[in-house]
């Protein structure tokens, strides 16, 4: 059995739910009580991947707002990153888009997914599903999750670290 070790950045508009799935994925529970993450906070998680351990190093960014914006040096030694919309506020996937553009013009290709958070809301949801559907059809690998309910998270860290994993091959 190997172990392997690889970085993971959360990146997203501020209040999207980024540490909320994290502490989903990590920890198996939700918080109702919300603090606003400053600079980055990193926790772990190991994923089995056939007979080896994929050991996820998960960086969660503070959330990027018009006064601030992501800090490159984050991301330096990152092998992939989740991008985090909050499916309730239309213009959180635009500032997801605009990440996306920023570490893709600073970095090689990194996989990465597209996680629609707060899909225990969708009846509360503003995103444009044709905006959704031109992104899929432009090779984005979209997850719609709820870091309340836990719908979707363990399946859309397992989808990037599979991702990550066949990197290694």
């Amino acid at each position: 059995m190997t172990d392997i070790d690889r970085k993971v950045c959360m990146l997203g508009a501020a209040d999207v739910g980024k540490t909320s799935l994290v502490r989903r994925f990590v920890e198996g529970v939700f918080a109702d009580r919300y603090l606003t993450t400053i600079g980055v906070k990193v926790d772990r998680r190991t994923v089995a991947i056939g007979d080896d351990r994929l050991n996820l190093v998960l960086w969660d960014i503070e959330g990027e707002t018009k006064h601030r914006s992501l800090r490159f040096r984050y991301l330096r030694g990152a092998a992939g990153y989740l991008l985090v919309a909050d499916g309730t506020k239309a213009h959180t996937l635009q500032t997801a888009r605009e990440l996306h553009a920023k570490v893709s013009s600073v970095t090689v290709d990194l996989p990465f997914l597209l996680l629609l958070n707060k899909h225990d809301l969708v009846r509360d949801w503003t995103l444009d599903e044709q905006e959704i559907a031109a992104l899929e059809a432009g090779g984005w690998t979209i997850c719609r999750t709820s870091a309340l309910t836990g719908e979707g998270v363990g399946d859309a860290f397992e989808r990037l670290a599979a991702k990550l994993y066949s990197g290694t091959r």
